[in-house]
Parts: structure tokens; sequence; C-alpha cells
């Protein structure tokens, strides 16, 4: 998945996995992948997808800085 900004570009083939976590199997209603990403550049990023009952429901890609990338890691 691909998300432009104004002045930055996130491409999860392009990125570095940083730590994926996954809640509940394949196909539940309310499981779903977050995964954090870091691109060449040095920025964060985090690819959250998930099934119709979850909190990520639809497909995003939201910025982060590297304090709040260092928070999501240490809490997931």
């Amino acid at each position: 998945m691909i998300k432009k900004t104004k002045t930055k570009t996130f491409d999860t083939a392009t990125a570095t996995i940083i730590k994926k976590v996954t809640v509940g199997a394949y196909g539940d209603p309310a499981g779903y992948e977050a995964t954090m990403y870091q691109t060449p550049e040095g920025d964060y990023f985090l690819y959250t997808f998930g099934g119709e009952a979850s909190p990520y429901a639809k497909e995003t890609i939201t910025s982060y800085t590297k304090a709040k990338a260092a928070e999501w890691l240490n809490n997931n």
C-alpha cells in the first residue's frame, strides 16, 4: 500500500518492517494486523488493517514520529 503526503511517500513494499502485531485468526471479524515500518529515509509509519468488527476495519497508513513509534513499540 502507498500513501503520499505533500512531502513524503509511505510504501509498504519499500519500507522495512520493524514489528508486526496480529490479533485474532484469519477471517476473524474482530481480528486485525498492525505493522510498524521504517522508510529508507528513516521515517516511521503504522500500517493497519482488520476485519469489519475490528478497530481497523479500513486499511490505513499513519505517519509516526520517532518518539511515537518508540512508544508504540514499547506498548506492543
